[in-house]
Parts: C-alpha cells; structure tokens; sequence
C-alpha cells in the first residue's frame, strides 16, 4: 500500500522595547511517503532552522535608523554539516505588532452584541485596552498567575469608561482573550543591508565565504479583518562561486469569521549557485487554505497548493486536509 504523511512546524517570538526589537525565528519540516510498487521503499526528508536578529535603534522609539546583529542555524537529513551564518548591517524602518488592537477591536465588538457598552468606546479607549492586552506578561509578573486576571480585566473595564460592566461581560471579555484565536497583525515597513559570513555550509564544504543581504518587509492591515505583508530577502555569496539566494514571500488573510480565516501565500524563489555551467532555477509556490479554529490552540484546515518547479513540465497541484496544534 502506498501512503504520505508530512509534519511541519513553525514559530515566531518578538521582544520589543523602547531601543530594541529582538526577533527569533524557528522551523522544521518533515515528510514520509511510499509509493504503491511493489517492493517500494519508503522515503523520508527533514529539514530543521533557527535564526534570530537584534535591531537596536538610535533613537529609542522611533522608526528609523537602527543597527542589527543576526544569527542563523540550519539542519537537513543526509547533509554532512549543519549550515551557520552570523551578520551585521543597518536598517531603517519598522514593524510593529497589531494583533493587541485586533483584540481590543473585537473584544469591544463582543461586549457591544451583548448589551455591556452604550456607546462605541473613543480610539484613545481602543488604544489603552490594546496596550493592556499587549502587557499581560507584566501583569502575570506584578500580581502572580493565579490572580492577575482580575486586576487585568479591571484596567480594561476602567479603560472603557462606562462603569461597571457585570459578570457576564466579564465573563465575555475572558471567553474572547483566552479561548479565541487571533491570527497575527502586523503593520509597518523596513528595509536592511548587511554583511555576514558562513561559518558552515550544509553540504560540508569549508566555510569562511563573505555574503552581502539586502531585505525589505511590508505589512499593513487593509481593515480590521484584512492582514496583507510581504517579505524579500536577497543573499549573494562571493565565496569561490559567486551565487545568490532570493526569497519574495507574500501573504493575504482574511478573517472570514472569528472561527475561520482564509489564508493566501505566493513564494518565489530564485537560486544561482554560481557554478559554472549550471541555470539558476526560479520556482514558485502558491497556497489558498480555509482554517477553521476549534479552539485557542487547535483547528482543521484544508489547503490547495500549485506549484511550479524550473524545468517541470506541468504544474503541480494538491488538495490537503491538515490538523494544527498552537503551542500558544
């Protein structure tokens, strides 16, 4: 009999400050698969990275010039080595994290289907319930796990400015933070130039190969329930073949319901190894996937997928159903 399986994960943590925006980044990808011959091996990959980057800015909150240090770590099975490189460049530009306010926009919509709120609360309102939404950690830290939540939802009663909400309200207001999901809102652009190195190169070749990156990002949400970004990053080695490595990741998603978010991506990719007598090979990647959210960390998603490889004679389609499990 012949199967496919295949498991991926994926996470994002940002620490910003007044000064500083510390990012660290984390996937691996896995699959198996046999076919339906007889006496068919079956056949497995995985691939496993890390990366991370500090932009520190020199002048605390503000959006322009900064400086960054970056990192990254990759690993992938039946190569001989992992792949390491380290990096330094400047920057201007930057990105913020918008899903508190995406919270605090529904969080009011909620309350105002159930009756708790006369009135529309004013932008300044919104603002001061994002930011309190955003500095749970902080109220986790002052009054303790067990008891930050009353102090937590009393600041956001007190922001709304219309008395005393009730326990159904408030039990509302939890129902909206705790157990429903939130797809992440960014907005805000961008742009860097570095220099760096190989430590160590995934195919065991000797490392020390000088590289220069350019990047960019750009992400703004259309309107409260319309996520657009879009992500480039170029790498040119100039090690004994001067090669280069482009990346164009962008992304739609809309939230279709509080439950169920329609996610778009298109990648393309461009690669030229440099090595004499051999193309660079542009390939590209398109996805469309409903998600449906059973719960704060676990939803059913069913994703169609085109893809078409340099060289490939057709276009590759699938259509796939697939669990997700949030770690948080």
């Amino acid at each position: 009999s012949s199967y496919s399986a295949a498991l991926g994960f994926d996470a994002e943590r940002v620490f910003s400050s007044a000064s500083r925006n510390t990012t660290i980044e984390a996937d691996a990808a896995g699959s198996i698969s046999r076919g339906s011959a007889d006496g068919a091996n079956s056949v497995s990959y995985f691939d496993a990275g890390i990366a991370g980057q500090v932009d520190t800015y020199f002048r605390p909150n503000s959006k322009g010039a900064f400086w960054f240090g970056a990192a990254s770590l990759d690993a992938e099975k039946d190569q001989e080595d992992f792949g390491s490189t380290v990096g330094v460049g400047l920057g201007y530009g930057r990105v913020v994290n918008a899903t508190p306010m995406a919270k605090a926009i529904r969080l009011v919509e909620a309350l105002r289907v159930q009756g708790a709120l006369k009135s529309v609360p004013s932008t300044a309102a919104h603002q001061q319930i994002a930011n309190i939404i955003n500095n749970e950690t902080a109220y986790k830290s002052k009054h303790g796990f067990d008891v930050y939540e009353q102090y937590w939802f009393a600041d956001m009663e007190k922001a709304l400015g219309q008395g005393q909400l009730g326990a159904g309200a408030i039990i509302k207001a939890y129902d909206v933070l705790t157990n429903e999901y939130f797809t992440t809102r960014k907005i805000g652009w961008k742009v860097q130039a570095g220099v760096g190195v190989e430590l160590s190169r995934i195919d065991g070749e000797d490392g020390g190969d000088p590289t220069v990156t350019l990047a960019g990002e750009y992400h703004k949400p259309l309107n409260r329930k319309t996520q657009f970004s879009n992500e480039a990053e170029l790498v040119t080695d100039y090690g004994d073949d001067n090669g280069y490595d482009f990346e164009n990741v962008m992304t739609l998603t809309y939230e279709l319901s509080d439950k169920i978010d329609w996610e778009n991506s298109w990648t393309l990719t461009s690669v030229d190894s440099g090595v004499s007598g051999t193309d660079n090979t542009t390939n590209n990647y398109l996805s469309s996937a409903f998600s449906y959210e059973l719960d704060n960390q676990l939803d059913l998603g069913l994703v169609a997928t085109i893809t078409d490889l340099d060289g490939a004679d057709d276009l590759d389609t699938s259509l796939n159903f697939n669990v997700g499990y949030r770690l948080r």
